[in-house]
């Protein structure tokens, strides 16, 4: 038992000394700025003309929907 206690002591006292360095990294350490070139290919910057559609043609009416209503009536509109 006093092995495991050892052991368990051993990696809490790890531990609290990676969480101590981690710490006083954000705390010390200031990340300075500075200035950064990106390179963007000319391809990348040339705008390609958009086309248009052509419209569609007008569609045919829609085919009236399924009903499973015996009293339901299907009326044809002449074209």
């Amino acid at each position: 038992m006093p092995t495991l206690i050892r052991l368990i002591v051993a990696l809490l006292f790890l531990g609290g000394l990676g969480f101590a360095g981690l710490f006083a990294l954000t705390v010390f350490v200031d990340p300075g700025q500075k200035q950064i070139t990106v390179k963007i290919p000319t391809r990348d910057m040339v705008l390609t003309p958009v086309v248009a559609q052509p419209a569609p043609a007008v569609a045919e009416a829609a085919p009236a929907p399924a009903t499973d209503d015996p009293k339901a009536k299907v009326v044809d509109t002449p074209e």
